[in-house]
């Protein structure tokens, strides 16, 4: 099965405190763009069960991804869907798929009780440290907001508390609580 469990920290960031990190960072020159398309059941079963539903579209290739609760952080589950599929997603005809498919069962969702509610785009710049854990930039837009936010991924919780601590006490940025994409993505609908 497609799966991996994600360990990452998070911090919004200001625009300068952003466009600092941008600058004195190893970042590449040029972002990454993806795109985000959120799913949810009309009685928002996912958010209750603290599970998010997403399509992330990056250049032509689409990945169905499924975050749940994991006692290491979140479990991802993901499938690669075609173009079509994509969009037969967004239009209101989800198909069946191998892996995410098996843990909407598990959740008790089923394919007809999910709507597509928008997307949010992100310019993403990223490097990989040493000891391997990856420093992310996003530049987020949704629903007529914008944010900055600062990500590190790591294989383990341990690196990543060191990599994120080391940055926010570095460049003296303020720990600020940072809901995930989807959290406020969702929070910008009436």
């Amino acid at each position: 099965m497609s799966q991996e469990i994600e360990i990452e920290f998070k911090n919004l960031l200001t625009e300068a405190e952003f466009n600092r990190l941008l600058n004195v960072l190893p970042f590449p020159k040029n972002a990454r763009q993806q795109i985000n398309y959120y799913f949810e059941t009309n009685n928002r079963h996912l958010k209750q069960s603290q599970t998010a539903l997403r399509i992330r579209k990056i250049n032509n290739e689409y990945r169905l991804t499924i975050k749940e609760p994991h006692p290491e952080g979140l479990l991802e589950t993901h499938d690669m869907l075609t173009k079509q599929e994509a969009h037969q997603w967004i239009n209101g005809s989800p198909t069946q798929t191998t892996n995410v498919f098996k843990r909407l069962q598990a959740n008790q969702i089923d394919l007809n009780d999910l709507n597509y509610y928008g997307q949010l785009t992100t310019d993403r710049w990223m490097y990989e440290t040493e000891a391997g854990a990856i420093v992310v930039l996003d530049y987020s837009v949704y629903n007529g907001h914008v944010d900055y936010e600062l990500e590190v991924e790591s294989p383990t919780r341990e690196l990543g508390t060191k990599v994120f601590k080391y940055i926010l006490n570095n460049y003296e940025i303020v720990k600020k609580s940072t809901p995930n994409k989807i959290e406020r993505f969702f929070s910008t609908l009436t």
